[in-house]
């Protein structure tokens, strides 16, 4: 199971002090979050993509890469890459170069953001923005999986006798998420490939995380893919932590009542008890993150958002030795727990050794075969309801 974090790369005016930092600093503090999870063990830094103020996530794969000169061992990934609105032709280039750079340490998760106006920023319709990822990501898959890709849809130019270089790294493609809060449309798609489901269940209750999770595993296994608990999940959460659990709750309140996102609504107290965030001792935090096994199963990839709203860059930074010091028991604990046949999370490494020397034309194409489809297989009538919402 890997461990990590994600940011946002919101630019939010510390309430205690009432001082904003700049771009340039959050940019560069970006980098030394990125750093110190590496330094205390973790396994996974992921970026999200916004192209709006008060943001600075644009652009996630040359923070990637910077990041990936800094660092070794963890593996890099976006924590939304906008298949909606971001050419295919151009995400197949810059994640297989960002493959090359890190020698690996790279994967992606696809999805289709929460900021409605960028769609017209870059030409696109938000109205379709459900037939935008499934089309985008059935062109991507072949960008990826073959030599010289001769394509038409509805929403970009047609392709031909394209080849996108550099090729994948090793003949394969950067393993897949698809990240979603609300769209099981997504689930389905993510099912469908036998990819990643990624459910950032940040802001909802449980009973909603277990159903989209419960509708990929389903979905998953419909799909011929492995059973439903061979799926591979991956949920999001946030906490803050002191070793006095009192403590926690009196110096994140004012950073809570001020968010932009949940700021101004429902209290700390119910927030929490409605949500994943926990605000309290390391061991509080330990048992509620260990808690959601109850209601999604095993799962493979466990980010947290901790550098948000605010938070000053020394904070974050002590948030993540306190993680540190709970990380092994967290990993022991949901070891203990994980019942036998359940996949480890993908690797780079793992992902070549299971093709088994397979070239990059056929990589995909075996996971294609198990099921008997294709990406052709969207025009299916029955798959097309599904991915429309009209099931």
């Amino acid at each position: 199971m890997q461990f990590g974090i994600f940011t946002v790369g919101d630019v939010t005016t510390d309430p205690t002090t009432g001082r904003t930092p700049t771009e340039h600093e959050r940019i560069k503090a970006t980098v030394e979050i990125a750093k110190k999870a590496e330094d205390i063990g973790l396994d996974v830094f992921a970026t999200g993509e916004h192209h709006n103020p008060p943001f600075i996530a644009s652009n996630p794969t040359a923070t990637l890469a910077y990041v990936g000169a800094k660092t070794e061992r963890i593996i890099l990934s976006t924590a939304t890459t906008l298949i909606t609105t971001t050419d295919p032709v151009l995400i197949a280039e810059d994640y297989a170069k960002l493959q090359h750079l890190t020698d690996g340490r790279v994967d992606l998760m696809m999805g289709r953001g929460n900021t409605g106006p960028v769609y017209p920023w870059f030409g696109k319709d938000i109205r379709q923005g459900i037939n935008l990822a499934i089309e985008n990501y059935a062109l991507l898959r072949r960008l990826w999986s073959e030599d010289v890709v001769d394509w038409s849809g509805r929403f970009r130019t047609p392709l031909q006798g394209y080849t996108s270089t550099p090729r994948p790294l090793d003949g394969v493609a950067p393993f897949v998420w698809h990240g979603s809060i609300r769209s099981p449309e997504i689930a389905e798609q993510a099912a469908y490939y036998g990819d990643g489901f990624f459910h950032n269940h940040i802001f909802w209750p449980a009973s909603h995380t277990e159903s989209m999770v419960r509708l990929y595993r389903q979905r998953f296994e419909h799909y011929g893919h492995g059973t439903a608990d061979q799926a591979v999940v991956g949920l999001g959460g946030q906490f803050f932590m002191r070793k006095s659990s009192q403590d926690a709750v009196n110096e994140f309140r004012p950073y809570f009542d001020n968010a932009p996102v949940y700021g101004h609504g429902p209290s700390l107290e119910d927030f929490t008890e409605a949500t994943p965030l926990t605000v309290g001792s390391p061991q509080q935090v330990l048992e509620r993150t260990l808690s959601f096994r109850d209601y999604v199963g095993d799962y493979q990839r466990q980010l947290f958002l901790v550098d948000h709203a605010g938070l000053p860059l020394k904070t974050v930074l002590e948030q993540l030795d306190l993680l540190g010091e709970i990380l092994p028991t967290m990993r022991e604990e949901f070891a203990k727990m994980r019942k036998p046949g359940v996949p480890d999370a993908p690797t780079h490494a793992s992902l070549v050794a299971k093709a088994g020397g397979a070239t990059d034309s056929t990589v995909y194409a075996a996971a294609d075969s198990a099921t008997g489809s294709s990406d052709r297989d969207l025009d299916d009538p029955e798959v097309a309801k599904v991915l429309e919402g009209e099931l």
